[in-house]
């Protein structure tokens, strides 16, 4: 039997960025039903409905955590122009996920202090609260490394690398605190509806995780 040459297999990043562009529409489609027709929308205060200010935590968290971090990982894939608009782009889609995230903890810590409910306890919590450090503490460094005009040519060389790594990395720590909070709202109780539309969601961040990842280690073109 003949044996394929390589360049069969060859895949360029393009597709794949398409394919994520249309898992990140899903996602935030999904969680939008979920959150606006199952979940009855968000809310601040207490005194209508505690769960409605829970609901914000994974609203603002898949927003930001996951589509608004998953597009600017790819920011390099999808920006058409010079180089300057592709890290600009980068740079602030990365401080639009951290905002976003920002607002989805002070959902969480509200409703646990008004709940009077204990603190970080679960493998979501302990995930997700990694995951926010390492993001800022990554963000800060690479604003020194990349955008500080002191930092030299080769120490932004030597860093690259390992800002791509940790850069991924951290990016799917938030897609696992994503699948390991989905799950905390699918309890026995709710309705068979709710919980197809929330498996469905969490295949959906799996998903847009993968082809996310894929975007990046691909090449532009062949």
């Amino acid at each position: 039997m003949p044996v394929k040459s390589g360049a069969s297999f060859r895949l360029a990043a393009l597709p794949v960025v398409l394919m994520a562009q249309l898992l990140a529409a899903a996602v935030l489609t999904l969680t939008l039903v979920w959150v606006l027709h199952f979940r009855g929308g968000v809310s601040w205060e207490m005194s209508s409905n505690p769960q409605l200010v829970y609901t914000a935590h994974p609203l603002f968290m898949v927003i930001g955590f996951v589509i608004c971090t998953g597009e600017a990982v790819m920011a390099y894939r999808i920006v058409l122009g010079p180089r300057a608009a592709k890290k600009a782009v980068h740079l602030l889609l990365h401080l639009l996920s951290l905002g976003f995230a920002a607002v989805g903890l002070y959902a969480a810590v509200k409703f646990h202090n008004d709940a009077g409910l204990a603190h970080i306890r679960s493998l979501h919590a302990w995930l997700g609260i990694a995951t926010i450090g390492l993001y800022a503490l990554q963000w800060l460094v690479a604003f020194v490394y990349f955008v500080f005009p002191g930092a030299m040519m080769t120490m932004r060389a030597d860093y690259a690398p390992w800002h791509i790594f940790f850069g991924i990395v951290i990016f799917l720590m938030a897609i696992c605190s994503a699948e390991t909070g989905l799950v905390r709202f699918i309890f026995p109780g709710n309705y068979p509806s709710e919980a197809f539309l929330v498996n469905f969601n969490g295949i959906a961040i799996f998903m847009f995780g993968v082809a996310v990842v894929l975007a990046v280690i691909l090449p532009s073109r062949y």
